[in-house]
């Protein structure tokens, strides 16, 4: 019999986990024929079929089912082996970020850094998206950890809680300062905020119409970025992170004010899926506790 091939294990798991080999082609990053042929090899080196194929379905056989168990011992043992035996600098894959906005507009550099001098020899893929999706795409198993408004409630998910971010208000410095009516800036004007569907949206929503009632008008943005411009530009006044609105106030395009009320600080966690374990997850997930933890206070001091 030909040796068994881990990577060939590996890709007869995540279509068993995923339930198709296309599904497991994207969790992979490899193409379905890549996939096809991996588990036809498999089954040839066993002389065994795996999966029983109709109607474009595949269902495990018995000498399949079996097969899972015995691929998960080699799986965690890989893992023991990459956590206690080989040296970061040594091993080779590929990490897949998923990071909110937020969150890559402040520390995200610092936390890639920290991640290439353990692992220099893996390679790092970064999408920035908006928590709502990151979630998904972590369930679906098409990114390895996510930076995201959490914490993530599923059995199958691990959280590891961040340093919040504050917020404060904020309005153009093109809109007359008067402090005695800071608290009539919001009924005045539009309150720009979080993409709709969430959490900071909803809870910016539930806030406003429980204070002012439902007339206040909203916009809703995915891009924190386009939040502060529209705010510059006099469209709106807006609740943001108090750290990425310091540059904007500092350069005279913004000023804070004070309604006597604010949103909650934003709640972060670096999430990722329990099963299977990875070295380099886990190892990257307390990589950002660090990063945001040592950012939280330095701002503290400045």
């Amino acid at each position: 019999m030909t040796r068994l091939n881990i990577e060939q294990l590996r890709t007869f798991l995540e279509v068993v986990r995923l339930g198709g080999m296309r599904r497991a082609a994207q969790s992979l990053n490899i193409t379905q024929p890549a996939v096809s042929a991996r588990i036809k090899a498999l089954e040839d080196t066993l002389a065994v079929p795996l999966f029983e194929r109709s109607e474009g379905h595949l269902t495990l056989t018995k000498r399949g089912d079996m097969l899972v168990r015995y691929a998960e011992q080699f799986e965690i043992l890989t893992e023991q082996v990459t956590a206690d035996i080989m040296s970061p600098e040594g091993i080779e894959r590929q990490l897949r970020l998923g990071v909110a906005e937020t969150v890559a507009q402040s520390w995200l550099p610092d936390f890639v850094t920290g991640l290439h001098r353990q692992f220099k020899k893996v390679e790092i893929e970064i999408d920035v998206d908006v928590s709502t999706n990151l979630r998904q795409r972590l369930l679906d198993r098409e990114i390895d950890l996510a930076i995201l408004l959490g914490p993530v409630s599923e059995a199958t998910v691990s959280n590891i809680a961040l340093p919040g971010f504050t917020l404060a208000w904020y309005v153009s410095n093109t809109v007359p300062d008067a402090p005695e009516a800071q608290a009539e800036l919001i009924a005045r004007h539009p309150v720009i905020t979080y993409a709709r569907g969430t959490r900071p949206n909803r809870e910016m929503r539930r806030a406003l119409y429980e204070r002012l009632g439902p007339g206040t008008q909203i916009f809703s943005s995915s891009s924190l970025s386009a939040c502060f411009r529209l705010v510059e530009a006099g469209l709106g006044v807006a609740a943001l992170p108090e750290i990425l609105g310091r540059d904007w106030v500092s350069r005279g395009q913004l000023r804070r004010f004070d309604p006597g009320w604010c949103p909650a600080p934003l709640q972060f966690t670096a999430s990722y899926l329990g099963d299977p374990k990875s070295h380099v997850v886990e190892t990257a997930a307390q990589l950002a506790h660090s990063t945001a933890l040592r950012h939280t206070d330095q701002n503290i001091l400045s």
